[in-house]
């Protein structure tokens, strides 16, 4: 599968395992990806925010991309998240490209006095750093405006947007004014799919294709096929995972995942603070109801 497809596909945004002493054990995520892989996953990603990428280091950062590449092979294409101050930025870019990965991520920039033409000079020094590779936008944000989009949109090396703000107008507003060849892809998971494939995304993100990789490629297919009615019921059946990951201000986003892979015997450790662990009683129960609803220990085993 070459790169623009699998951009139109799930990409899949692995977790970062902990070991007990709170170093970074890429070694557990080989039975997650293997398992997501043979399910149809059509794009790994490495150092993304279900990655808890600003918890990481650059060190680890750098590691966990070179581990992850290797341990996907040839299966798929890697893309690699980037981000944080430019030098960075810039040596993760590169450790991407020396790794193998196809695409880079790059994190929108949360420095409080960025500027649209100041994001231009981010993504020109990444792509200098990276030889090239081809960048898709994160955008959490939309307030830069539709000009400013389109215009980063233009820049070389800019293969498309994952669209990650609840703007869905905005986001057709956007496609409608930057380069056609532009991809654009749902980042708010399974929920916001639908919606964004209304306005003319392809494709979306996914944290719960670390535990579920089956029903996401399912819902994938139903969307892909136009059949937004089995999409949505597939998507109910997930929906209380995600809002068990959208609680505390999204605090407990890569805790439930985390948590439910540790009742799956997939343990990757905890999160690391700003997150939220371990979940509450009442999370974790609304997770072990949702785990034994879904058979998810048998799919693990089968």
């Amino acid at each position: 599968m070459d790169l623009t497809q699998a951009l139109t596909g799930v990409s899949g945004i692995l977790v970062t395992p902990f070991d007990e002493s709170g170093d970074v054990a890429p070694e557990c995520l080989a039975p997650i990806i293997d398992r997501a892989l043979t399910a149809g996953l059509h794009l790994p990603v490495v150092n993304g925010n279900t990655g808890e990428f600003y918890a990481l280091t650059t060190d680890e950062a750098c590691l966990m991309v070179r581990e992850v590449t290797a341990m996907v092979g040839s299966r798929a294409p890697v893309i690699a998240g980037v981000g944080r101050g430019i030098r960075d930025a810039c040596r993760l870019a590169k450790a991407s490209a020396d790794a193998g990965a196809a695409a880079l991520m790059i994190h929108q920039p949360p420095d409080p006095f960025v500027s649209p033409r100041g994001i231009s000079d981010y993504l020109q020094a990444i792509c200098d750093a990276s030889g090239g590779l081809p960048m898709m936008l994160y955008l959490r944000n939309d307030a830069i405006g539709t000009g400013a989009i389109a215009d980063l949109c233009s820049l070389p090396g800019v293969k498309g947007v994952k669209w990650a703000t609840p703007n869905p107008m905005k986001l057709a507003a956007a496609k409608a004014a930057a380069n056609p060849d532009i991809i654009w892809v749902g980042g708010l998971a399974e929920v916001w799919a639908p919606v964004f494939y209304a306005v003319g995304a392809r494709g979306f993100t996914s944290g719960l294709v670390n535990v579920w990789p089956e029903r996401t490629l399912e819902i994938h297919a139903a969307l892909e096929a136009g059949r937004t009615a089995d999409a949505l019921a597939l998507i109910d059946g997930m929906k209380v995972f995600e809002d068990i990951r959208a609680e505390e201000m999204g605090g407990t986003n890569v805790t439930a995942v985390k948590s439910a892979l540790q009742l799956l015997g997939s343990d990757c450790g905890p999160t690391r603070p700003p997150s939220a662990w371990p979940l509450t009683e009442r999370q974790m129960a609304n997770l072990k109801s949702f785990v034994s609803t879904a058979k998810l220990r048998e799919l693990a085993n089968s």
